[in-house]
């Protein structure tokens, strides 16, 4: 049986088209994928990702268990600042992407993807054992929204005396919003500005009805937007631009990858892979042909296999066909032209800078 969040029976006053995810039962749109994309990308958005997971590894060896599970450094990190990073297997491999919320030394937080989050409190409670840390999944303690957009900023502060302003992309702190206490960061998933809003069930369930009838501006807004949006920006999913056989620098997330680091788990591969140098990476491609190229397409240069598409859509702000790829060198040169095959059609496509979207 299908999970439901704590904003289900809003949803379906809504008239959301419900569908599975991950195991619940979610919105994946309220008027049109579109409608709702463009309401992001000008005004603002309001997104239910109740489904995610929070697990939180807290002791006096905290940080040392990050800094050895995690690719990203956490010990350089500030208190109330936000970590972006990856489990890694030992060949490389992508295990889950998730952000760290650094509360202390001794106190982290970890929002992981909801597909994987049994998997992920299942590999660090493997390697727990040689720190002196506990892990404890809080998954079903919190519900989430995020608020996005260009006036998010300005939606939000008119719930809280919390100058908002002052809040730094990628930092969080615990902020009354509605006489309520919620945990607040400035992140997202849509490549606009906006927050991530945590709290008790009952409070999010009045804060994402307060913010609907207070802001006209406003939309709810479903998984399907939520997907092309972050496809437009690069940013990955799970499953698609990485996975256990797709490595963050494959990827293009280095940054996310801190070699100086002595030891985490994946290091002497991704070093390796790094040192050896790419033999595919994940690029962005512009459809010349009328046709749209889905996830799982091929594509080839001349008669050769070179790789496949790993996300494609119309992409909403751009009017084109797009996607993202999986490519092997040296045909992830910009400006190289590619054919994707589409059923029995063979659409001729060209690769592009991998952050699909220009403003």
């Amino acid at each position: 049986m299908m999970k439901r969040t704590a904003l289900y029976e809003q949803h379906i006053k809504l008239n959301a088209k419900m569908v599975e995810f991950a195991g619940y039962e979610m919105p994946v749109q309220y008027s049109t994928i579109k409608e709702e994309h463009h309401a992001v990308r000008h005004k603002a958005g309001v997104f239910d990702v109740s489904h995610m997971g929070e697990i939180r590894a807290v002791g006096p060896e905290a940080t040392e268990f990050m800094d050895y599970v995690f690719t990203n450094s956490v010990h350089s990190a500030r208190a109330n600042q936000v970590v972006y990073g990856f489990l890694t297997q030992e060949d490389g491999g992508v295990v889950d992407d998730f952000l760290a919320y650094k509360i202390n030394e001794r106190n982290y937080w970890l929002v992981v993807n909801a597909a994987n989050k049994d998997k992920d409190y299942a590999w660090l409670l493997k390697h727990a054992v040689d720190f002196d840390v506990e892990i404890i999944d809080e998954s079903n303690r919190y519900s989430e929204i995020a608020l996005q957009g260009p006036l998010a900023e300005t939606m939000l502060q008119m719930h809280t005396t919390y100058d908002l302003s002052s809040m730094k992309p990628f930092t969080f702190d615990e902020i009354t919003l509605d006489d309520a206490g919620f945990t607040v960061s400035r992140t997202g998933y849509t490549g606009e500005d906006g927050f991530e809003i945590y709290g008790n069930h009952d409070d999010i369930k009045l804060l994402f009805k307060h913010l609907l009838v207070d802001h006209d501006d406003l939309i709810p807004c479903g998984l399907g937007a939520r997907d092309t949006l972050r496809y437009e920006v690069a940013l990955p999913l799970y499953g698609h631009e990485i996975s256990e056989t797709i490595t963050p620098l494959e990827a293009g997330y280095k940054f996310a990858v801190d070699f100086n680091k002595p030891s985490f788990i994946g290091r002497e591969a991704l070093i390796k892979q790094k040192e050896v140098g790419l033999t595919r990476r994940i690029v962005g491609l512009e459809i010349k042909d009328k046709g749209i190229a889905r996830d799982g397409a091929e594509v080839f240069k001349d008669e050769t296999k070179i790789g496949h598409v790993t996300t494609g859509y119309m992409s909403p702000s751009m009017g084109k066909a797009l996607a993202l790829a999986l490519i092997d060198t040296p045909y992830d040169k910009r400006g190289t032209a590619v054919s994707i095959k589409v059923r029995k059609r063979m659409l001729e496509a060209e690769v592009i800078k991998k952050k699909l979207l220009q403003k």
